[in-house]
Parts: structure tokens; C-alpha cells; sequence
């Protein structure tokens, strides 16, 4: 699940498109790169997200080999993943 990309179902943010940084449990941990960056990511019940099948392979990469993801190449994905 990490890695993938997710549309907020409920909740002040309902219709957000977030990437998904870390899951523990019930939770997710969600980025968007502008109100919600690297540092601080949201964390949302897996229940209230839709997953979309889109995944971005190179930050996937990174959050695997535990290297730090950047707000830009965040916001670049969310760019390329509402496009297509």
C-alpha cells in the first residue's frame, strides 16, 4: 500500500488526492506536499481512503530504502497521477 496513491472519502478533506507514505494498523499515513508535507503526514483510517490502482514506482522506491522524500516530488506525482 505504501507508495500508492488515495482519495479521501470522509472527513474535512473528502475528494484529496494524497500519496501514502506508511501504514501502522487501521492507519494510514498521508502526504499531499502542500498543507500536509513529509514532516507532518496525516493519519487516516485505511477505511475512509479509496485507493487508486496508480503507483508511483520511484517514490515507492525511496519510502522502501528509507530515503527522504522530498514536497516537490510529491506534489509533481499528485500532478501526473490527476492528469492521467
Amino acid at each position: 500500500m505504501t507508495g500508492m496513491f488515495a482519495v479521501s472519502l470522509a472527513g474535512h478533506d473528502k475528494g484529496r488526492l494524497y500519496l501514502i507514505i506508511g501504514e501502522e494498523g487501521d492507519f494510514a499515513y498521508l502526504v499531499d506536499g502542500k498543507s500536509r508535507g513529509s514532516q507532518n503526514p496525516k493519519k487516516k483510517r485505511k477505511k475512509h481512503l479509496q485507493l487508486i490502482k496508480t503507483k508511483d514506482e520511484v517514490l515507492a522506491e525511496k519510502l522502501k530504502n528509507g530515503k527522504t522524500i522530498y514536497n516537490e516530488e510529491i506534489k509533481f506525482a499528485i500532478k501526473i497521477c490527476n492528469q492521467s
